[in-house]
C-alpha cells in the first residue's frame, strides 16, 4: 500500500542536487525493470533502512513493516566525507544508526562554475543534512545511492522527520488511526490511566504539579500525563474534548504549564506533550 507519497522520480532536480538520477543511470541496475511510475517516497530512520529486509538478491527494493520501499528520506548528521573520483561518500548518523551515502559526481558540472549544482550549500563535517534516495546493497554492505541531498537549515526538521517517520511506521503496523480497535484501546488506556491514577492517590495536584497552578491547568496536566498519545502528544481541542473544558480555558491553563516549564509545543503552539523529567 503507497503511503501517499507519490512520485515519478527527482527527474530535473537529481542532476543539480546529487550527482545525477535518471531511470537507468548508474544509480541504478542496468537490468532494473520495474516501473518507476510505481514509486513512493517514504520518510524513515536508519535503524529501518539497516533491519529492511531484501526479498532476493535481485530485487530492486526492500521491506520495511511488510510494505515495498522504494524511494526514502531521512535525516541524519555527517560524521564524514569521502571524495573519490566518480563519487563523495557521506557517512550520516541519526541517533538510530549510521549508514553510508553516495552522491555520484557530474564532472561537466563540477568543472562548469556557473553550474547551478555548484551555487548550492556545500555540505560540512558534523552538519546535518536531508537525504532522498534509494537503498542499495553492494556486497553484503548497505548504502544509499542519493537523488538529493541537501543541508538541514531549520534544525526543527530534525525533530519533525523523527516524528513523521514514526506516524508512518505506526500506519503501516497497527493500521491508520480512528479505526474501532483504535479507539476503543485509546478510551480503555485513557480512562484505565485516570482510574489507575486515582486509586493509587496521584491526581492532577499531585506532587509532580506545583500546588499554586490553577484547578484548569492541573486537570490539563493530568490529561496530557495519562492519555494515550503519539510523540506529537495533544491539541488543546483535543483536551478540551476529553476533559470537557471549554478549548479558551485550556489555553489559558497551556499557557500556564508552558511558562511552568512542565509542558513544551510539538508540531504547532497548540499541541503539547508532557516533559519527561
Amino acid at each position: 500500500m503507497d503511503y501517499g507519497y507519490a512520485t515519478t522520480s527527482y527527474g530535473a532536480q537529481g542532476g543539480n542536487d546529487g550527482g545525477g538520477f535518471m531511470p537507468g543511470s548508474q544509480n541504478d541496475s542496468p537490468n532494473a525493470k520495474r516501473s518507476y511510475g510505481k514509486d513512493t517516497l517514504r520518510p524513515v530512520t536508519i535503524k529501518q533502512l539497516l533491519d529492511a529486509t531484501h526479498p532476493n538478491a535481485d530485487a530492486e527494493y526492500f521491506l520495511v513493516d511488510g510494505s515495498e520501499m522504494t524511494q526514502v528520506t531521512f535525516v541524519g548528521q555527517i560524521r564524514n566525507i569521502s571524495t573519490q573520483t566518480t563519487n563523495v561518500t557521506y557517512k550520516l548518523d541519526d541517533g538510530t544508526g549510521t549508514i553510508e551515502v553516495k552522491v555520484w559526481i557530474d564532472a561537466e558540472a563540477l568543472n562548469n562554475p556557473d553550474d547551478p549544482a555548484n551555487q548550492k550549500s556545500k555540505l560540512t563535517d558534523q552538519a546535518y543534512a536531508r537525504v532522498y534516495g534509494r537503498l542499495k546493497a553492494f556486497n553484503n554492505k548497505r548504502h544509499v545511492g542519493a537523488n538529493i541531498i541537501r543541508p538541514v537549515q531549520d534544525y526543527n526538521e530534525v525533530q519533525y522527520h523523527l516524528l513523521e517517520a514514526t506516524a508512518v511506521h505506526l500506519h503501516f503496523s497497527r493500521g491508520p488511526p480512528g479505526g474501532a480497535d483504535a479507539r476503543s484501546g485509546a478510551n480503555g488506556m485513557a480512562n484505565g490511566g485516570y482510574a489507575q491514577q486515582q486509586q493509587n492517590g496521584h491526581s492532577a495536584s499531585g506532587s509532580n504539579v506545583p500546588s499554586h497552578l490553577s484547578p484548569a491547568a492541573k486537570k490539563v496536566f493530568q490529561c496530557l500525563s495519562t492519555s494515550l498519545q503519539t510523540n506529537e502528544g495533544l491539541h488543546m481541542q483535543d483536551i478540551a474534548t476529553r476533559t470537557g473544558m471549554e478549548v479558551n480555558e485550556v489555553m489559558r491553563a497551556g499557557e500556564d504549564l508552558l511558562n511552568e516549564g512542565l509542558v513544551y509545543t510539538t508540531v504547532d503552539d497548540h499541541t503539547w506533550a508532557v516533559l519527561q523529567m
